[in-house]
């Protein structure tokens, strides 16, 4: 067993929620039970992350334990003034202070919190086209959700959960020093109040299991390449019936072989130029998402010169229309030149000095 929770999911210790979220659901599905049908060691440690994560992913619990969860301390208060041991990982202030001056407490079930449960993540794949125009697919995601045996419960179908009987229903044991009344989590439930006798032999009394489910996402026009899509509701199954998490879909758009996104949405274009129209101005086709539009060129245009053509590019996410069509203009210059045109060339030189 590793000598912190933040070893047992491999973060540090400064991790943010999200990592710490991240590590728990990578080990979860590396040691669940499904996965390791028979392996013990595979389920002490799936059990050791489910009590790490409980910890950490609760702001106060991670609170006390940064303060005290890393030292042993030793003192002399025992009675007769024999010295006594204990670990401060394994203690709670409320419950310390608690059997201090709340001692006719003491029957009092412990009810488990709820926790949240884990955001999950999914892509889906767009063409160029989808992500401007819109639409609506089926995307499959692998979630843990409560056991369709148990229910959620981790008890053998036909039974339930029974109150511990080595603290009665509290979740900690106390042991009185003198003036103070110590408490810690109880060994037996490990702080739940609640031990399963006869574990449901489908999840092993996880509680859990991990399915497919396929959701329809509905993609809105004018996505772009890592876009995130959230689906209240849609993640992994809170603990101790707490709500669930969300999904967060994330569009992956294939490169366009015509347009390039600019901006929020606006869309370049590169349009070929000839020579003279570059020069004397004239018009060109320009193909925009709706079709083809007639675009002036104006007389003297440069290489690269951009030309707008507006309300013709990709939906803009937030509403208020469309971006526009940038033609980028790239001046066609001939390979080869027959004589007339050769001497066109030159007398334009000549004027043009």
């Amino acid at each position: 067993m590793s000598s912190t929770l933040y070893e047992t999911l491999g973060v540090a210790k400064n991790a943010t929620q999200d990592e710490i979220k991240k590590a728990y659901r990578k080990l979860a599905r590396q040691y669940h039970p499904d996965r390791n049908p028979g392996d013990e060691s595979s389920e002490a440690k799936f059990k050791e992350v489910q009590t790490a994560y409980d910890v950490l992913s609760d702001p106060e619990k991670r609170k006390q334990y940064d303060a005290f969860g890393n030292g042993r301390v030793r003192g002399g208060g025992g009675p007769g003034g024999v010295p006594f041991d204990f670990n401060l990982q394994d203690f709670d202030l409320g419950d310390i202070f608690g059997g201090i001056f709340n001692r006719g407490q003491r029957g009092t079930t412990r009810r488990p919190q709820q926790q949240r449960g884990a955001d999950i993540e999914a892509v889906v794949n767009l063409s160029f086209e989808d992500s401007l125009k819109g639409v609506q697919t089926q995307i499959p995601v692998e979630v843990e959700v409560s056991c369709h045996e148990c229910g959620g419960s981790g008890a053998q179908p036909g039974t339930a959960p029974i109150i511990c009987p080595e603290c009665n229903g509290r979740g900690v044991l106390s042991e009185s020093q003198g003036l103070f009344s110590l408490s810690q989590p109880c060994p037996r439930c490990r702080g739940n109040g609640t031990v399963i006798e006869q574990p449901c032999p489908h999840c092993r009394g996880t509680g859990r299991e991990r399915r497919t489910k396929k959701y329809t996402v509905k993609i809105p026009a004018g996505v772009k390449d890592g876009t995130r899509i959230r689906l209240k509701g849609k993640g992994e199954v809170g603990v101790n019936g707490g709500p669930p998490g969300d999904l967060n879909v994330i569009t992956r758009v294939a490169p366009s072989p015509i347009y390039q996104r600019r901006g929020e949405a606006d869309l370049v274009v590169e349009v070929p130029v000839s020579f003279p129209t570059a020069a004397l101005g004239g018009s060109v086709d320009v193909p925009t998402p709706e079709g083809p539009v007639s675009l002036k060129i104006p007389a003297g245009s440069e290489d690269g010169k951009l030309l707008r053509i507006k309300g013709r590019g990709a939906p803009k996410l937030k509403g208020g229309g469309k971006g526009d069509v940038l033609a980028r203009v790239r001046i066609q210059v001939p390979k080869k030149v027959n004589k007339r045109g050769r001497e066109l060339l030159e007398e334009f030189q000549k004027v043009t000095g």
